[in-house]
């Protein structure tokens, strides 16, 4: 048998014994860099945009992260740190899940300790009395939606004209801008969202 046969026919069974499907690029990345420790990777599409929205016009600072956090609170309460432009979600252990935030600006700041008593998706906007008294260019009333200034999520603290929201400002995250509201990224506040339940306690320092 000739040379140019005998490679030939090893090249047959090699192709033969060959997976008819080599592994994606995706797939070996996954096996050669593995995500870290607690990071899954998902099949699924996200469940919306705002999900994949890159915080580009936040510090690094106010990024959302697990630190220690030492406190009495138990898990699940909300810490307010205004002076440090945070939100902590206490998840026990010496551990909270921190995010950034933009709190009230100065004459507006306030402290105290209350509940999250209602929880809404794309909420409606309606500046109270005093805010119009301030600024009466803005409307009475304003449907929720990608540009209401609530953004995508809002969670009513007590029965106080306050809340925690997200903000179609995202470079407000870490300032002293608000009427005495906290805001979050779009992206963050949609993540706490998920986290709190109704009447989880709320602790506003100043």
């Amino acid at each position: 048998m000739s040379l140019l046969r005998v490679a030939a026919k090893s090249l047959l069974v090699l192709l033969a014994s060959a997976p008819l499907i080599a592994p994606s690029f995706a797939e070996q990345r996954a096996w050669l860099y593995p995500p870290p420790p607690g990071i899954t990777i998902g099949n699924g599409a996200p469940r919306h945009a705002l999900m994949m929205q890159a915080n580009t016009q936040v510090n690094p600072i106010y990024l959302r992260q697990v630190v220690r956090y030492e406190t009495q609170e138990r898990s699940g309460t909300l810490v307010v740190d205004t002076r440090s432009h945070f939100l902590y979600f206490v998840l026990g252990g010496g551990r909270a899940l921190r995010y950034g935030i933009g709190v009230a600006k100065s004459g507006f700041e306030w402290r105290g300790t209350h509940q999250i008593t209602n929880k809404r998706e794309w909420p409606d906007w309606t500046p109270p009395a005093e805010m119009l008294q301030r600024r009466p260019e803005l409307p009475r009333h304003m449907a929720g939606g990608v540009d209401n200034p609530l953004g995508a999520r809002a969670m009513y603290i007590g029965s106080t004209l306050y809340r925690i929201h997200g903000t179609t400002e995202p470079w407000s995250i870490g300032q002293d801008v608000s009427s005495g509201c906290i805001r979050m990224t779009n992206a963050d506040v949609i993540d706490l969202y998920d986290r709190v339940k109704l009447y989880t306690k709320v602790v506003v320092l100043s």
